[in-house]
């Protein structure tokens, strides 16, 4: 009876050192990620995959990572692509984990759009409606969810815009997608303003839906307004550089 006590005792110990270790390291990412160290956060975050593969959580972050960090690598194409891939990859793995996770789907939506919503064409188009799909889902499960709301106004200037060889593309591939508007895109953006007023690159995507709204003023005001924003991630600094390079632009 001794020796089995011992046994589950050391068992539980083990299990309670596991948990300890994970919280750690996932306060860890977080604390690296707003430092920030996007590249150090991503590695706790993968740290804590090996303790347990299945930890939505880190899974979510490890995508939506992979999307940002892969994002500022211009000049390394096929490093870039590695990225875009890895964050497909987490997020196709956080899904099966629990499909109706919002913010599982959210990233998923994040890495479709980071490698082809910037591109022209078909590569453009082509994954158009399951990103569509991805954010709807993510909204649905949380419509709290402010980086869904932001993709979803991305989505919407973005299928707004399209020319006329995209858009028959699109009729092509797929008998056309669900409608677009830069009044639907401003409505997405200011969703996501309110539930996250603190987040830069919404004001300089809302902004150039603003801008092709004509209310270039309003477009402006944003923009001012967001550089005296804290910089909170590692791609704010250049996002208020190009934002006050549209303000000299517009002015």
């Amino acid at each position: 009876m001794k020796f089995i006590l011992t046994i589950l005792f050391f068992n539980a110990s083990f299990f309670l050192s596991d948990a300890q270790d994970i919280n750690t390291l996932l306060k860890e990412g977080d604390r690296l990620e707003h430092v920030p160290d996007e590249k150090a956060s991503f590695k706790k975050f993968k740290e804590v995959l090996k303790l347990s593969a299945t930890n939505s959580y880190a899974l979510n972050k490890c995508s939506e990572l992979c999307s940002r960090i892969g994002q500022r690598e211009i000049s390394n194409t096929k490093l870039r692509n590695d990225y875009y891939s890895a964050a497909r990859i987490y997020a196709e793995t956080s899904l099966k984990v629990d499909p109706n996770n919002s913010e599982a789907n959210c990233v998923m939506a994040i890495a479709l759009g980071r490698s082809s919503m910037s591109k022209s064409g078909k590569e453009k188009i082509l994954n158009a409606r399951e990103i569509k799909k991805y954010v709807d889902a993510a909204i649905t499960n949380d419509p709290s969810n402010f980086k869904a709301w932001h993709v979803l106004g991305r989505w919407q200037y973005e299928i707004s815009n399209l020319n006329g060889l995209e858009r028959s593309l699109v009729k092509l591939l797929y008998g056309g997608l669900p409608p677009a508007t830069i009044k639907q895109s401003i409505y997405a953006f200011e969703k996501a303003r309110s539930l996250r007023p603190e987040f830069l690159l919404n004001y300089f995507e809302m902004a150039k839906a603003y801008k092709d709204n004509n209310n270039k003023a309003k477009a402006i005001a944003y923009l001012q307004f967001m550089i005296t924003l804290p910089i909170q991630t590692e791609d704010d600094p250049g996002i208020k550089d190009k934002s006050r390079a549209l303000i000299k632009e517009w002015q």
